[in-house]
């Protein structure tokens, strides 16, 4: 049974959060481009078929570290919330807006490299989030939704993630709860096909 497969074992854990927490003091040092896998193999003092034992390339080991990162920030955010309305998205863009802002503490250096790198993937979270709320007795998820609710689901977790892209680009010029409310009656314009 190879380690992909056993999750579960301790050893795996304990090797896959050692490899984590090497990468994690990597992209604090260098630019995501020049880091190797030879360099994560040896800050976590394994060698490299430990390495591709547990991940792919070091395109894997981020997506799994800002993956972590953005579902603990939005479970915390979410968290209570039964239904999708206006308090709903506000707490799901200000959750958009954090994260945003975790980046640069992900990687203190220049962080524009990892942006094409993990776009789409936190894009589909946030569709398949919104989506969540919409019918939980129906448990509707993007594949079967009616057409105008995936689209409009796409068009506002795209437009959430660009709005708080932007804003942290910009310097944080105001606090994301500053931000948020006065984005919220465009934003709000565009759930309407969400909220029914």
């Amino acid at each position: 049974m190879t380690t992909k497969n056993n999750q579960a074992d301790p050893r795996v854990i304990r090797t896959r959060r050692l490899l984590q927490d090497a990468f994690d003091s990597l992209i604090q040092e260098k630019d995501f481009e020049s880091i190797t896998v030879r360099d994560i193999a040896e800050r976590a003092t394994v060698n490299r078929a430990t390495f591709y034992a547990h991940f792919v390339d070091k395109f894997e080991i981020l997506e799994v570290r800002l993956m972590e990162s953005f579902m603990t920030i939005m479970d915390r955010r979410i968290s209570g919330h039964e239904v999708l309305n206006q308090e709903t998205i506000q707490s799901i863009f200000l959750g958009i807006c954090e994260f945003h802002k975790s980046l640069s503490t992900i990687c203190k250096r220049r962080n524009t490299s990892l942006a094409p790198v993990f776009e789409i993937q936190i894009k589909q979270k946030i569709q398949t989030i919104l989506l969540s709320f919409i019918d939980k007795d129906k448990m509707l998820s993007p594949p079967n939704a009616p057409f105008s609710t995936n689209t409009a689901a796409v068009m506002l977790s795209w437009g959430m993630y660009g709005a708080a892209y932007v804003w942290n680009n910009e310097g944080n010029l105001t606090s994301a709860e500053s931000f948020v409310k006065q984005a919220m009656p465009l934003v709000m314009n565009g759930a309407q096909e969400l909220l029914g």
